[in-house]
């Protein structure tokens, strides 16, 4: 069983950075997949970023160029670097871990262990 706890969020202008973090416990395999997803109210939740465990990156296309996840296995943790916030950002991010799938994916289903978000709001 994997535990996730993000911390990080906050507000911020547009144009802002935040850093957030994910702190994992439990029994975590060495290849298991690492992601950020985000829902914004009245949306669905959508795959921000994901990472395995050589360092492979994807990433939405609405943020490539702004956010930057990354992971330390050795402190079992998980970050996503955000520059250049816009408005649209604004949501709760989740934190997810999962090994059910060998390709790297920002598919919800791929993931099985979930944080309990952190709020990220971004005002104009």
């Amino acid at each position: 069983q994997v535990h996730l706890v993000e911390s990080g969020g906050g507000s911020v202008q547009s144009g802002g950075s935040l850093r957030l973090s994910c702190t994992v416990s439990g029994y975590v395999p060495n290849t298991i997949h690492m992601a950020w997803f985000r829902q914004a109210p009245g949306k669905e939740r959508e795959g921000v970023a994901a990472i395995d465990s050589d360092g492979t990156t994807k990433y939405l296309d609405s943020v490539k160029g702004r956010f930057t996840i990354s992971r330390d296995n050795a402190l079992n943790s998980l970050y996503l670097q955000m520059n250049s916030l816009y408005p649209e950002d604004t949501a709760m991010y989740y934190c997810a871990a999962g090994d059910a799938v060998p390709i790297l994916t920002l598919i919800e289903p791929d993931y099985s262990s979930w944080g309990q978000g952190t709020q990220v709001t971004v005002s104009s």
